[in-house]
């Protein structure tokens, strides 16, 4: 297998990371009080769509580390649907759902400015350019979660109040 490069091993796990985070939207859009952020979920899961597809159509310009890249996305994407099963985990409230979203989604917007330094640093322009484009929809996304989790709190904190 090819050596991959820290930058490749990033790309890599964003492109693993977009992945899982498609599985992750649809299954918190089918939990209980998540109607009223479908639009915003079905929203993600097609950003993260299409930063799977833009990664992947940069990575497939690597000659010699593709398959060993997306070998290492298919091994991240593994872990984080692993974790997403292991959090939610009889849960059924779209909190706990968006609870798993802000970490998620976190750790995605931190990779990608880790992947956008890397590219500045070593001038890789083409990546550069991916990676501004996804740390922006990246702090969409924590912004929408966290927009969403403290809704869902509020709502938690008046039936508890009306109880």
């Amino acid at each position: 297998m090819a050596e991959l490069t820290p930058l490749d091993e990033k790309l890599a796990e964003v492109l693993g990371l977009a992945q899982a985070a498609q599985q992750a939207t649809k299954q918190v859009a089918g939990m209980e009080g998540a109607e009223a952020f479908k639009a915003d979920l079905d929203r993600m899961s097609d950003q993260a769509a299409q930063t799977e597809q833009r990664t992947d159509a940069y990575i497939d310009t690597l000659e010699g580390r593709k398959t060993a890249i997306r070998e290492k996305a298919r091994e991240t994407k593994s872990e984080a649907v692993d974790m997403m099963k292991t959090y939610l985990e009889g849960e059924e409230e779209a909190l706990d759902g968006f609870e798993f979203l802000s970490m998620a989604e976190a750790g995605e917007l931190c990779h990608w400015e880790i992947v956008q330094v890397i590219a500045f640093t070593t001038e890789d322009a083409a990546v550069k350019d991916l990676a501004d484009w996804a740390v922006g929809v990246q702090r969409e996304h924590v912004e929408g979660v966290r927009r969403a989790y403290l809704d869902l709190a509020a709502e938690e904190a008046k039936e508890m109040t009306s109880a």
